[in-house]
């Protein structure tokens, strides 16, 4: 149902230093050639420090929905504010993170690199402040079932509560097999009211493959995650559920924990990054709506080298705030909603016997992707990066939306295990990180 865990807290350390090299675009790299920084190769992808000169998320807020989030975390002091516990028989509150996924989550949106005098992890959007949004932990639910609506009860509220805080982002980097009207009504309030809600398509790609909620959600843009190949990852989830990807395969991040630094997979850090992206756009843009960001983020997508429109391992294609940045192009109207499936879902009746599973996108209007060639992107990343090294090419894809019917799904939920030196997780989303050497 929920996510997994990676960490527990940390020692406090000065933040503001690196953060504030970042606020005021110095040039060249940070201060963090022999610290975690080097090892962070999706943000050399990405060419984090050239986005920073633009836009590090400063005054944009992003909601982590998810274990809570550790605010003495030396990459995260200071990005944290106050939020809400929703985790009502967990010990402890938004500020007490029960397995460590939502701090990771957090670092990866904001980190400051702050650790060690500027030696730590960075985020992509480090300039960002998180509203930690607790749920119930897994086990707390005495099956599938129940621990669905465990869920679905508490994401409704946390959802409607994140807006009200004025979170512009929503990052859901959780799941279960079964959505709810009440998370589907709660998305549309999200909607209406003008913030973007992303969620982990989740990581069961390489077995069952099933729709997971919130991301098959209307409303809700499901990301799913690419390697360094730009390749959809093996335990990727794939599907119509999928809108866009993003890195999400050997991710160092902050972390708790007794080492404090940690290594993940999986699609959760991908939502993350799809989740720091919509802030960079944002902070530069402010005056734009929830459309618009989207809506740009589309446009600027690397597309599927097939020449699909889209396809179900990338969607219409993988996160580039760089270019975004660099050359938005037109925003379009204020007021529509760019993703076809909120149209296409208000065409379908309810289901009188509603028991909560939103209609998944009709793979009519997507391009078969269950091959290799389909799960990469125009976007030419080279397949293995050297640190400093990545290059990305410009080029704009132009993101073709079309409408898509959907259609009902329930589905049974079985975790995904990957393989290799990462252990697999016994619930959730992804597999606990590997921790790395850096003590605290």
């Amino acid at each position: 149902m929920h996510t997994s865990s990676i960490r527990h807290g940390g020692r406090r350390t000065g933040a503001a230093v690196a953060l504030t090299l970042l606020l005021v675009g110095g040039a060249g790299a940070p201060a963090t050639a022999d610290g975690s920084r080097q090892k962070q190769w999706f943000l050399d992808a990405m060419h984090a420090e050239e986005m920073w000169r633009t836009s590090t998320g400063k005054g944009v807020k992003v909601a982590v929905i998810d274990s809570g989030v550790d605010p003495t975390n030396p990459d995260l002091v200071g990005r944290v504010l106050p939020g809400r516990d929703f985790a009502v028989e967990q010990p402890g509150d938004e500020h007490t993170d029960y397995d460590g996924h939502g701090t990771g989550m957090a670092g990866l949106i904001a980190g400051t690199g702050a650790y060690g005098g500027g030696k730590g992890a960075f985020g992509l959007a480090p300039g960002v402040k998180i509203l930690p949004v607790r749920l119930p932990r897994d086990g707390e639910a005495a099956n599938e079932a129940a621990g669905n609506e465990l869920f679905n009860h508490a994401l409704a509220p946390a959802i409607r509560y994140a807006v009200d805080q004025g979170a512009k982002v929503i990052n859901i980097s959780s799941a279960a097999s079964k959505g709810s009207p009440q998370v589907s009504a709660a998305v549309e309030y999200a909607l209406d009211r003008g913030s973007l809600v992303f969620a982990g398509v989740g990581n069961n790609g390489a077995k069952a493959n099933q729709l997971m909620y919130p991301a098959a959600t209307p409303g809700v843009v499901g990301v799913a995650a690419v390697g360094q190949d730009l390749r959809r990852t093996s335990f990727s989830e794939y599907g119509p559920q999928v809108d866009m990807a993003a890195p999400g395969e050997d991710m160092v991040h902050a972390c708790g924990g007794k080492t404090g630094l940690c290594t993940s997979s999986g699609t959760s850090g991908a939502t993350a990054l799809a989740s720091a992206s919509a802030a960079l756009i944002w902070s530069a843009h402010p005056d734009w709506t929830n459309n618009q960001v989207l809506r740009v983020m589309l446009n600027t997508l690397g597309a599927p080298t097939d020449g699909a429109k889209r396809n179900d391992s990338i969607g219409y294609g993988i996160v580039r705030p760089r270019i975004a940045l660099i050359d938005p192009g037109d925003p379009g109207p204020a007021d529509v909603y760019p993703l076809p499936d909120l149209k296409a879902a208000a065409s379908v009746s309810p289901s009188p016997t509603a028991g909560g599973s939103a209609p998944a996108r009709d793979a009519d209007a997507t391009a078969a992707a269950s091959t290799a060639g389909d799960d990469d992107a125009t976007l030419p990343w080279p397949a293995a990066l050297g640190i400093g090294a990545a290059g990305l090419l410009f080029g704009a894809a132009t993101v073709l939306l079309v409408l898509a019917r959907r259609r009902k799904a329930a589905v049974s939920r079985d975790q995904a295990a990957l393989s290799g030196h990462i252990p697999s997780a016994p619930t959730g989303f992804g597999p606990p990180p590997e921790q790395g050497s850096r003590s605290r």
